[in-house]
């Protein structure tokens, strides 16, 4: 028998109509059922310990990981017996129905590591669930719990709940891109310690709106709010999309960067020697202005679409140009500073190209305000751009 032909639903949000404390109670069973499945499945748990996340297969709270065997409908037929219907399985997301066989149901997560998604009260609302150790090329590597009337993932951030002594204790929020680096970074910090980074992820997802404006609001965020996201292309962007987000909200402290060497995230780290030392350093003591790495990105996408960008003073000039809209994005007169430093840095241009490039950019964004034009503009922009003597 093939692989049965999933059925999408056709309402744009699954539960709508059905109690909400049923679809709670379904998902729950689901993180009892999935842990219990965990205890006896050993790619799984050897694939956790070689993460150095082995402590998570014994110690069940506050995650209750867990693991969705391989069988189509082994949730499925677990939760019918313990007396949940069709539809409040499916409107759990945790079952889909069969094109061929609307009758029949197939479970969502099959033969993948699961991490329950909370509210930040503690409701179980979904899953995160990771590709087992021998899951087929081709299969994706993280999938997420569909939309229901209990979870809408743009709203929630993966870990709040299970962290809430570190947050109240204020510990300095750090934002990465899923559940594996938000337990690295809570393994990297022992319980007896006052103060530290307690990582929060998107659940799989890009940050949003909603998510953004939870991270001013933590107690901690007065300290700075890091992004420690992969180093590469997909880790780039997110931070770049990290900063357009978040400096539009209130921020009661600086936007920061955590830097790791290429290929790297918070979950590799860990498993190095003297890990976790070296995650803790690089989240708090290593973190640099965000703005910083966002002018660096531009920069390194410049000269990757243009090699030869840089050969020559026009060339020079118009990377200038592209990347000088940034001042105007610093909180401060000496992050500005510090941003036209950085691109003439860069760039190999001089402050004063800077600082004439900066008039231009704003007597083009703002074209009815009436601005001092010239050799004495230029050069009252281009002497705050110099560094100190002495």
């Amino acid at each position: 028998m093939g692989a049965p032909r999933l059925n999408q639903p056709t309402s744009p949000v699954r539960g709508t109509g059905i109690e909400p404390g049923r679809l709670l109670a379904a998902v729950d069973a689901s993180v009892t059922y999935y842990r219990a499945q965990l205890e006896h499945a050993d790619g799984p748990r050897a694939y956790l310990a070689e993460r150095g996340l082995g402590v998570l297969v014994h110690r069940e709270w506050p995650w209750r990981v867990g693991y969705a065997p391989p069988g189509w409908s082994s949730l499925t037929g677990h939760l019918r017996a313990a007396g949940f219907t069709a539809e409040e399985l499916v409107g759990a997301g945790l079952a889909t129905r069969t094109r061929g066989e609307p009758d029949r149901l197939v479970d969502v997560f099959r033969d993948r590591i699961v991490f329950p998604v909370r509210t930040p009260v503690g409701h179980a609302v979904a899953f995160l669930g990771r590709a087992g150790p021998g899951a087929a090329d081709g299969m994706p590597k993280y999938i997420n719990t569909p939309e229901t009337a209990i979870y809408q993932k743009r709203r929630l951030l993966f870990g709040v709940a299970e962290q809430q002594d570190r947050l109240n204790d204020r510990w300095t929020p750090v934002l990465v891109e899923g559940p594996a680096d938000v337990l690295a970074v809570w393994l990297s910090y022992s319980r007896s310690r006052r103060a530290g980074a307690v990582a929060l992820a998107p659940c799989g997802t890009m940050l949003t709106d909603d998510q953004a404006a939870i991270l001013p609001a933590l107690p901690g965020a007065g300290r700075g709010i890091v992004a420690a996201f992969d180093a590469d292309p997909a880790g780039r962007g997110a931070v770049d999309r990290a900063w357009q987000l978040l400096r539009q909200q209130r921020l009661p402290g600086p936007l920061l960067t955590a830097e790791f060497t290429a290929g790297a995230d918070p979950a590799d780290l860990l498993r190095r020697p003297n890990g976790r030392a070296q995650l803790r350093a690089a989240l708090q003591r290593r973190a640099r202005p965000m703005l910083d790495t966002v002018v660096d990105h531009r920069f390194a996408r410049l000269v990757q679409r243009h090699p030869r960008l840089l050969e020559d003073i026009d060339g020079r000039s118009a990377a200038v140009r592209l990347l000088v809209p940034l001042l105007y994005e610093a909180t401060s007169p000496a992050e500005a500073i510090r941003v036209a430093r950085r691109i003439v840095a860069h760039t190999g241009t001089g402050v004063d190209t800077v600082a004439i490039a900066a008039i231009a950019h704003l007597e083009d964004a703002l074209p009815d305000l009436r601005l001092p034009t010239g050799v004495a503009a230029s050069s009252a922009v281009t002497t705050s751009l110099r560094p100190p003597r002495g």
